[in-house]
């Protein structure tokens, strides 16, 4: 689970976008945090970075495939 220290850096939001699933390997459509919703592991990445592989980290068997989720989204001001 993403940790924070202070809480004034943060802010709940019900954006569809963290609804989305994305499959290894496309690109982040933001930056942020992503968590694999099979396993829990999380990662940061850039903005059209590419999301890691199906190999990027190894699941227990029979838990399934790694599917990324925006946990944290990185806002920029513009």
């Amino acid at each position: 689970m993403a940790l924070y220290k202070n809480a004034n850096y943060v802010e709940k939001n019900d954006d569809k976008a963290f609804d989305a699933t994305h499959e290894p390997g496309v690109q982040a459509p933001y930056a942020g945090i992503y968590k694999c919703i099979t396993c829990g592991s999380e990662i940061g990445i850039a903005q059209g970075h590419v999301l890691p592989p199906q190999g990027h980290h190894p699941h227990a068997a029979g838990l399934g495939p790694i599917k990324w989720q925006l946990a944290v989204y990185a806002q920029h001001k513009k």
